[in-house]
């Protein structure tokens, strides 16, 4: 806001202009896009209406997705998913043996049988 001015002062000539503020609460926010996500953690979240239009202003901890990289990160969980049940075996050991394997779940599963 601006330097000098009560929050509360503040607030209240915003309402006199027809601009109101709403806090949202709000454990993350994700922005998908056609080639990547935008993954905002811990955020503040404001909603503001003004001249009857909405906006959302939003800060915290921003990390960015490839769509690539999602679609990999979650074959490999299912990977992992599939040698646990296959194989009755924790998910270090699972994950490890995709490793090993170089992401080959058949021969994963083969290597821990």
């Amino acid at each position: 806001m601006m330097p000098g001015i009560n929050p509360k002062k503040m607030q209240d000539m915003m309402k006199q202009l027809g601009i109101v503020q709403e806090e949202i609460d709000a454990e993350k926010v994700i922005i998908e896009g056609s080639d990547r996500k935008i993954i905002i953690e811990n955020p503040s979240v404001v909603k503001v209406k003004m001249q009857g239009q909405t906006n959302f202003q939003i800060s915290g901890d921003v990390s960015e997705v490839e769509k690539t990289e999602q679609s990999e990160q979650n074959k490999t969980e299912e990977d992992i998913k599939t040698i646990m049940e296959k194989c009755g075996c924790l998910e270090e050991e699972a994950r490890l043996a995709l490793e090993k394997a170089n992401g080959d779940l058949t021969e994963a599963m083969i290597s821990l049988n």
